[in-house]
């Protein structure tokens, strides 16, 4: 697992910070243990299988619409639905998912979401 032995892959989006879980323990401890409150939440929609996603977000302010859409493009390439010419990646602010108490890893709950259509995308300067 390369990365400096963190759990999740870093790839940045004009200045933001975007960190990509490559598991179900590494997407557990990015989005309970690493994201910050603040720090914007992204997975694909419609229970599809993919790595949490998370745009850090240290002013707390609103993230560029740019970086949302990029952000939710690695995140629809990092899930099951990557061939799809369209997937609906949801996002929300880290505070509002939680953890159904027995969940299994990377299973959560989320509130107040929005959605981004995007066509899956490799981040900038990788193969997958």
């Amino acid at each position: 697992m390369g990365s400096k032995g963190k759990p999740y892959r870093t790839v940045v989006v004009d200045g933001f910070e975007v960190l990509v879980g490559r598991g179900s323990e590494e997407n557990e401890e990015l989005t309970f243990s690493i994201a910050e409150p603040d720090d914007i939440w992204m997975h694909v929609g419609g229970g599809t299988p993919g790595s949490h996603v998370v745009v850090r977000n240290p002013t707390g302010g609103e993230v560029p619409r740019a970086v949302l859409e990029a952000a939710a493009a690695i995140t629809a390439w990092y899930s099951k639905a990557r061939g799809a010419p369209k997937v609906g990646v949801d996002y929300c602010k880290a505070k509002n998912v939680t953890k159904p108490r027995g969940a299994p890893l990377g299973l959560v709950e989320i509130s107040g979401e929005k959605t981004l259509k995007v066509k899956p995308a490799a981040p900038a300067g990788t193969e997958g």
